[in-house]
Order: structure tokens, then sequence, then C-alpha cells
């Protein structure tokens, strides 16, 4: 029985329960509202919390212990002759065999009787858990039930115990965002430890050449890896740039004129549309990118170059690769267009009116007005627009892989193939990895240094927010 028929069941009790417990006080008073100490649906919600969150609580408990608890089960039912010649590794290689061939997937040895006895006691202990969980969280909602609805009076404070516990929960839900940050930066800070303790943080930070392959033999091609990310560096600021470039003119210059320009009519039309591109998959904006934008820069380069040896008879020696940062960062920018515009125009509309009027009633034009008033009103909240593009911009990957390739070139040619952080970290993390390698350790340097790039940017967006607000309000 899975976990989700229990889920199902449960919520079907806390359904029921939350129309037990409003009835029976109900009635209790005499169907007068006025004679209970919290309105109705309280005492609904007070019995519907106890039908459902010690069952839900069970099942997040059970569902974290149960796979521990079967694994050192089965492997402690392993002939003694067999895992004495085992090491840790190799145990864990064959207890992976013994799950997949429970499951019914591929194993990467002959099953011999063995393997085969083992994945049936797995079935069996999987089989056996999965009932008892069902059995177990059935009863603990009843139980919770019926306890929430024996106690629900006229004069029971139950508005009291419901909001005690949801500051509970959220206060439960703060805590699990904290500790998931501080558990995020100090694996980051950890595994990049390990990762400079085997490359200078200088030649890291430093280096001109990237090219993290490390052989497993010291007489193999490539057994010293490169591991300067200056070029994934120049190469995520080059496409970051030419997406900026391209969304935050088209992107701010749309948002004033869909909010002090266009008719409501032609509003509500345009910017819904316009908030489509956001919901549109990167890798549809990919095959866009590589299929129709990148074709035509080699040819834009060509006659770009042969238009300077005519008139000016210089010679630029432009030339544009299948694959350049230009068409990724375009590509990038239109995409991120939305963020720029939607947000821009929900700050220009928050701008008050009397601010407005009282521009206009000065003599001002409507233009005068958007440079003079509106836009240094609002420059706070664009800020943040485009610092959230431009994280945007700088966490892609989908397009970059497709449009802009792997290669760690250091040029700042937007003609030229490059490759940026985020795209080096998943091919880094791709397949089956040592995590005791430099090659895979540097995808946690590179994420720290994305980590410490977005705290400098939320500082300076922080600063200027605070500036004009002191201004302005």
């Amino acid at each position: 029985m899975p976990a989700s028929a229990l889920i199902l069941v449960v919520l079907v009790l806390t359904v029921i329960g939350f129309y037990l417990g409003r009835s029976r006080v109900m009635a209790q008073a005499g169907g007068h509202p006025s004679a209970l100490h919290s309105v109705p649906s309280y005492y609904g919600f007070f019995v519907a919390l106890w039908a459902g969150i010690p069952a839900l609580l069970l099942v997040l408990l059970w569902l974290a212990v149960s796979p521990t608890v079967i694994q050192t089960l089965v492997l402690d039912g392993l002939p003694e002759r067999l895992t004495a010649s085992m090491t840790a590794n190799d145990l864990s290689l064959y207890w992976v065999d013994i799950r997949n061939q429970a499951t019914g997937n591929i194993v990467s040895r002959e099953p011999d009787p063995t393997l085969l006895n083992a994945a049936a006691h797995y079935n069996q202990l999987h089989s056996l858990s999965s009932w008892g969980l069902f059995v177990i969280g059935c009863a603990l909602a009843v139980l919770g039930l019926a306890f929430a609805r024996r106690h629900v009076a006229p004069r029971f404070r139950a508005r009291n115990r419901v909001e005690t516990a949801l500051n509970i929960f959220l206060i439960v839900c703060s805590t699990i965002a904290i500790f998931t940050t501080i558990g995020i930066v100090l694996s980051l800070l950890f595994e990049s430890a390990r990762f400079f303790a085997r490359v200078p943080v200088g030649e890291f930070l430093f280096g001109l050449h990237w090219s993290p392959q490390i052989a497993i033999r010291e007489d193999q091609v490539g057994s010293s890896g490169g591991f300067g990310a200056v070029p994934l560096f120049t190469g995520t600021l080059l496409i970051s740039a030419i997406a900026l470039v391209v969304a935050v003119p088209i992107g701010l210059m749309s948002a004033i004129y869909l909010s002090d320009y266009a008719p409501k009519r032609v509003r509500s039309t345009v910017k819904p549309i316009l908030e489509i591109l956001a919901g549109i998959p990167t890798v549809v904006y990919g095959f866009f990118a590589i299929l129709t934008v990148a074709p035509l820069f080699p040819d834009f380069a060509r006659g770009l170059n042969h238009l300077f040896e005519i008139y000016l008879g210089v010679d630029l020696g432009l030339s544009a690769s299948a694959n350049s940062a230009i068409a990724a960062g375009i590509v990038m920018g239109i995409m991120i267009v939305p963020f720029v515009s939607s947000l821009s125009d929900d700050v220009i509309n928050a701008v008050p009116q009397a601010m407005r009027d009282g521009s206009l009633g000065l003599g001002a034009t409507k233009s005068e007005t958007i440079r003079q008033v509106i836009i240094p009103a609002a420059l706070p909240g664009i800020v943040g627009a485009v610092l959230l593009a431009a994280s945007r911009a700088i966490g892609e990957t989908m397009i970059v892989v497709m449009a802009a390739g792997l290669a760690a070139n250091l040029t700042a040619n937007p003609f030229q193939a490059v490759t940026t952080v985020t795209v080096q970290i998943a091919t880094l993390l791709v397949g089956d990895q040592e995590f005791d390698s430099p090659k895979t350790l540097s995808a946690f340097a590179l994420g720290l240094v994305l980590f410490v790039v977005t705290l400098c940017l939320n500082i300076i967006a922080l600063r200027i927010v605070r500036k004009y607000r002191e201004k302005y309000e």
C-alpha cells in the first residue's frame, strides 16, 4: 500500500473531522453561534488538525527511517561468507543490485540465489512496511479525530488552539528555510575548502586556462588539469551583459508605454501577451537560438568586415562561429524582457498619482514628468527588476549550452563561442562522478563564486533602495 493512499485517506478523514467538529459544537450550542467562544469553523479546524497532523508526521518519520531500517535488515540477512570479503563500497554496490533486482531494474551482475533471496527479502520487508504505515497511520488519524471531537465544547478556546498550531507551523517553516540556507552555504564552503586544498585559490580566481579533465593514470593524456576560471567568468559576464543590453531598454520602454501611454484596451491585451514569454521553456529558446538566430551572425560578421574593407580600408578579421555569445545573449535578453517589463510596470503604476498631477500642474509635459518624477521615484523597484533579470541571466544554462557551446574561451569577441559558470557546473556534475577529485569539487567552488556574486548584487540593490527611499518617501 503506497504512502500516497494513506495521505489520501488522511485528507478525507481531515475533511470529515472538520464537519464533525463544527456540527457537534453547533448542536451543543443549540444552533446559536453567539453562545460559542470561537467562530464555528475554528472548532472544525481544531478537529481536522488533530486528525491530519499526527498521521502526516508519522508518514514523514516513517519515510525517513524505513529505508535505512530495511537496508540494515536485508544486509544483516546476507551470508557471512559473502559479506566478510566485501569492503564498504562493495557492500554498497551489492545493495544497489539487490534493490534493482527487487524493483525490476537492470543489475550489474548475473543474479545468483543469494541476490534473488535478498531481493525477495527486500520486497517482503517493503510490503510489510507499507501496510504497517497504512494501518498505523489510519488508526492514528481516527484516534486523533475522536479525541479532538470529544474535547470540543461551546466554551472551548478553539481559536486560540488553532492559531497556536498555525504559529508553530510558521515557525517550523521559517526554521527549515533558515537551516536550509545555512546547510547550502556550509556545503559550498566545505566542498570548496576541499577543492582549494588541492588547487590554489589564486590559480582558480586568476588562472586563464580552464580544462578540468583529470586523468586516472599519470601517463594518460591530460593528466594535469587547468582550473583557471577567468574564461568562465568572462563568458558569464559577456553573455549576461548582452542579455541585459537587449532586455533592459526594451523592458523599461515597454513598461513606460504600458503604464502611461497605452489605452486600457491595449494594455489589457499586450501585457499578458508579453508575460507569456516568461512561461516559455528555456529549451524552446535554445532551439530558437541555435536554429534561427545563430546562423545569422556568420554572414553578418562577414558583411560587416567587408563594409569596413570597402569604406575604411581596414580588415577587422571578423568571423562568427556557429555557436556564439551574441546569439545566446540576444535570445536570453528576449527571455528576460518580461522580468524587467512586468516588474517595472507594477512599480511605475505604484507611484502616487499626486506626484504626476503636481508635475503636470507645474507645466511639465508627460515625457518630462516621466523622466524627472516617475522614473526617479520608481528607481528602487526598477533596479530590483534589473537585478532579478541579471540573476536570471547569470543562472541560465540551457540557452548557453545550445547556442554558445561548452568551449571555455577567454575572449571579449561576442561572435566567438564561450561558456558560463552554470554550464560548467552542470557539465561537471553530469553522470557518475567521483566526489573526491578536483574535477568534481571545482563545481562547488564555482557555485561559491556565484553565491558571493549574488550576495554582492543584493547588497548593492539594498543600498540603492535605501538611498532613494529616504529621498522620495
